[in-house]
């Protein structure tokens, strides 16, 4: 699973710093994984297409959802290639959902939106703009299987590459953000059962005394 260097390709293309990325897949085996970036930057929008036009407003970058088709046996491999990639990247952090359900009875309708937004399928975005551009063709299916079965998903916040670099106090880091490999925390086996939440802690505070 190249997770690390599919962020590394989006990142020397877009030129813009990310402020977190998001994996997402359901719980069977060689089943597409969705990896979304969420840049931060703004677009200029002007009334002519010219150089010395004046923006007339400014529209965030909608993040960046792709499809991984890697083939992959067990979950534990998507954490580990997730680890990775954050543990590289300098995150402080990766925390992993595992949620149910969200077409079962009783389901709350905010469970439906998470669901939606972790596989890059944002149903409406802001006055008109676009909330994600998806590469993604088969999104609809794997939305379809997590609200029958369940999804997990990853979150962590990249310092290498992303607008955390002034304000990580991590004594575990490089000068430039980064970690060498391998990443030295053990993953734990998910149990698809309920909502359950793990978080992976990397980063050691800089100051002792806290």
């Amino acid at each position: 699973m190249e997770i690390l260097d599919r962020i590394e390709s989006q990142l020397v293309a877009t030129r813009l710093p990310l402020v977190a990325i998001t994996v997402a897949a359901v719980p069977y085996r060689d089943t597409p994984v969705i990896l979304t970036l969420h840049w931060h930057g703004f677009v200029e929008e002007r009334l002519a297409e010219r150089e010395e036009a004046v923006p007339v407003a400014y529209r965030s970058v909608p993040s960046s959802a792709l499809q991984l088709n890697d083939r992959w046996d067990d979950l534990l491999e998507l954490d580990l290639a997730t680890m990775e990639a954050a543990w590289e990247l300098g995150a402080w952090d990766v925390a992993r959902a595992e949620r149910p359900s969200c077409s079962r009875p009783g389901a709350e309708s905010r469970e439906a939106l998470e669901c939606l937004q972790a596989f890059g399928a944002f149903p409406f975005g802001t006055l008109g703009q676009e909330m994600v551009i998806a590469d993604a063709p088969d999104a609809d299916e794997l939305l379809s299987v997590a609200a029958r079965a369940g999804y997990l998903m990853w979150l962590f916040r990249p310092v290498r590459g992303g607008i955390w670099g002034e304000v990580a106090d991590d004594r575990t880091l490089n000068p430039d953000g980064t970690r060498h490999p391998p990443c030295p925390v053990l993953p734990v086996p998910p149990t698809c059962e309920g909502s359950r939440r793990t978080v992976y802690r990397f980063g050691r505070s800089g100051d002792l005394i806290r």
